[in-house]
């Protein structure tokens, strides 16, 4: 269990030093097995995800009962809600990585590239804005994850998932760069007739 801790106090860190959240943005969670079934490991609310310790990590069960002090994140029905239906997922990134959630608040798609596997749609998977921490957020991006490994939460961010926290948080990083290379090459584009 403390390994899994620490794993998500270090990702918080990466995520926050490699500018994929800022301020007190952005949420992580792994999910483990204890001796009474599934356990989940949280960041918690309204702290950055910047310089967090063991003691900041909540610790949840698949229903979002306690098992520790402290709040979960407000998001932590975001993340139970995936890990009730996929049991291959066990690592959960939520950032608000700034080109990514630039796509997310406009009108255009991010491309899927070789990179997130078998290229089986054109787009990264998006769904419809709905209130942060809601319910209704939660249910509505388990249901449209299915088998996809990312999500992109219009007008919100981006949610990345993975048999490990070490494979969503590669993939969250991923994505991030595959969106900045889709807005410079808009902006080239763009610029094509001025030259």
């Amino acid at each position: 269990m403390e390994k899994n801790i620490q794993e998500i106090i270090n990702v918080s860190d990466y995520l926050y030093k490699n500018k994929l959240v800022a301020g007190k943005a952005g949420n992580v969670s792994a999910r483990f097995k204890g001796e009474d079934g599934d356990v989940v490991a949280i960041t918690p609310t309204l702290k950055s995800l910047y310089e967090l310790n063991e003691e900041d990590i909540v610790l949840v069960d698949l229903e979002g009962n306690l098992l520790t002090k402290g709040k979960p994140s407000s998001e932590v029905d975001l993340h139970l809600e995936i890990y009730k239906k996929r049991s291959d997922v066990n690592g959960i990134v939520h950032t608000h990585s700034p080109y990514a959630t630039g796509f997310a608040f406009s009108s255009k798609r991010i491309k899927r590239h070789e990179g997130f596997g078998a290229i089986n749609t054109p787009f990264l998977e998006d769904i419809e804005y709905e209130a942060p921490g809601s319910m209704k957020l939660a249910k509505s991006a388990s249901k449209a994850i299915g088998d996809e490994d990312v999500l992109i939460l219009k007008q919100h961010g981006v949610l990345c998932v993975g048999d490990s926290l070490k494979e969503a948080t590669l993939l969250a990083t991923f994505v991030e760069e595959t969106a900045k290379t889709q807005f410079i090459t808009y902006m080239l584009n763009s610029t094509e007739d001025l030259i």
